[in-house]
């Protein structure tokens, strides 16, 4: 049996179809749910598993005090070529957590219980819950350096460290710097503070590492200066694969890759942290080696390539079946 159905005849049926359940009130009246998926991913590297977790959305406001160097206007532009919204920068936080098969390491905390940017940061616990990742399980927290965003979660507001079982590992120049207590009388004094409040209750199991370290198996720091000076990238490897965590090298998947010479008011030392940025993103590019980035829009995983005198991030798709 053949059916000879005409285009005519087939939007009456569609439109016959529609008016019946509309009449018969069939219409779905299924309630807004307003909730958003776990704030976790995870991905293989070699033998390792990597879970990225979240501390949740960070907004720098206008990029005009932030991003500097280069004309408003064209900040603005760059940001709406691209589909951003031009009058509040919204960084991610990403933390990988990769379970070596011998050991789980976290690199980064997060804001722990500061809002110096507003109360959709600090959910870094409630990401591994989601995750299934316990804190006691944590073997290392690797710090890239220790700025409030990235050892924040590392004690809770009563001051008890949150990963128990952790040695915590960090580069001996950020770690005296952020913790002098003689800048507390300075425009630096509330990183300082929260550096304080993290890292002088482990100061009995911080571990510090070198430039070409490689302090855990698999793991090598990689000093990245000019954010803060003891700014540190890390190698990570496993079974001939390998990924490169950024830390802080670069806040923006745009804005500081078009333009790597741009200005980031929140550098110790903007220009060397430019000069950095162009090298080590040079180096990356050149030997096609995956980044991931604790700033870059979530889960903040893929390649940088050369793009005239700047740079382009290309997202890694998600895979959602390990």
């Amino acid at each position: 049996m053949t059916f000879d159905v005409s285009r005519r005849s087939m939007l009456a049926l569609g439109a016959g179809f529609s008016a019946s359940l509309i009449g018969g009130n069939a219409l779905a009246k299924a309630p807004k749910l307003g909730t958003q998926s776990p704030y976790f991913h995870r991905f293989m590297l070699g033998s390792a598993e990597v879970t990225v977790v979240s501390d949740g959305p960070l907004p720098l406001g206008d990029p005009s005090g932030t991003f500097v160097g280069v004309p408003k206007e064209e900040v603005k532009k760059m940001l709406t070529d691209n589909f951003l919204n031009d009058s509040n920068i919204i960084l991610e936080q990403n933390a990988p957590i990769v379970n070596m098969g011998d050991r789980l390491v976290l690199f980064d905390t997060g804001m722990g219980t500061s809002k110096l940017f507003g109360p959709t940061t600090g959910r870094l616990q409630k990401s591994m819950a989601e995750a299934g990742i316990k804190p006691g399980d944590i073997d290392a927290v690797v710090c890239s350096h220790a700025h409030v965003d990235h050892i924040g979660g590392i004690v809770d507001a009563n001051d008890k460290p949150l990963f128990p079982n952790a040695q915590v590992y960090i580069s001996e120049e950020d770690f005296n710097f952020w913790t002098d207590e003689g800048k507390l009388g300075t425009p630096l004094k509330d990183f300082v503070l929260h550096a304080r409040k993290n890292l002088l209750p482990v100061r009995d199991r911080l571990v510090f590492y070198k430039d070409n370290q490689e302090f855990l198996p698999g793991i090598t720091a990689m000093h990245a200066p000019g954010h803060t000076f003891g700014h540190y990238m890390f190698m990570i490897q496993s079974d001939g694969k390998s990924f490169a965590f950024l830390g802080d090298l670069t806040h923006h998947q745009v804005l500081l890759l078009e333009k790597p010479r741009m200005e980031f008011a929140y550098d110790s030392d903007p220009k060397m942290a430019a000069n950095t940025r162009v090298k080590m993103l040079d180096m990356l590019a050149a030997n096609k080696i995956a980044v991931m980035s604790y700033h870059f829009a979530w889960p903040g995983y893929g390649h940088v390539v050369k793009a005239g005198d700047g740079f382009r991030y290309i997202a890694e798709p998600m895979v959602m079946a390990l």
